[in-house]
């Protein structure tokens, strides 16, 4: 089956384009997921996390360009892992990737070398910036978006497996990797509170 996924802009041609490219691959237009509106922390991945849901083992992921399945290399890489795993091909304007090509192999080692460069690039700039001591001023204090109850609601739909990571991360409207930290920050707090002991 071919389910496709787009991230659009609010540009109505460049959502036509698109869906046009998509169609062209194969793709029925009742299995085309699309995200709209301009990237960002604010911007939902609903789009996103319902084709990743969407797809099983056979299955193809068809999205028109490799930007458009993410906005950085190591989101790439991410789903790009996940699909691996699950036994997924990645269509990306009709070239294939197989996880069991071994050209696609190797074209997934060097997109992991480019995000592994790009998230040492983000930290040199995070430690330049953390040198500063206005930056440390507007940094103190800060907190994680969710509360430690959404934490332990988090980890519990992570946990019976109901649910995926990209269906977690649209549901609480957070990041992929937010979801894998808030779960952290939950074994945390599970790891120092002390046992209530029976009275």
């Amino acid at each position: 089956m071919l389910i496709g996924y787009s991230r659009v802009s609010a540009v109505a041609q460049d959502f036509q384009t698109q869906v046009n490219t998509l169609n062209r691959l194969g793709v029925d237009p009742t299995r085309i997921h699309i995200d709209s509106g301009f990237s960002g922390e604010a911007m939902t991945r609903d789009g996103q996390a319902g084709a990743l849901s969407a797809c099983n083992a056979g299955d193809t992921l068809v999205v028109p360009s490799m930007d458009r399945l993410a906005s950085n290399a190591l989101g790439v890489v991410e789903i790009i892992t996940e699909l691996g795993e699950r036994g997924v091909i990645l269509n990306v304007n009709g070239e294939l990737y197989d996880p069991l090509d071994p050209m696609a192999t190797m074209f997934y080692r060097m997109l992991t070398a480019v995000a592994e460069a790009e998230s040492g690039w983000n930290s040199l700039r995070t430690r330049e910036a953390m040198a500063r001591p206005d930056v440390r001023q507007k940094l103190r204090g800060r907190r994680p978006r969710l509360t430690p109850e959404q934490d332990a609601s988090l980890a519990g739909h992570l946990a019976d497996a109901k649910m995926n990571v990209p269906e977690i991360a649209a549901l609480f409207g957070i990041s992929r990797s937010s979801v894998y930290r808030a779960m952290e920050r939950h074994r945390k707090r599970e790891r120092t509170t002390p046992a209530v002991e029976p009275a």
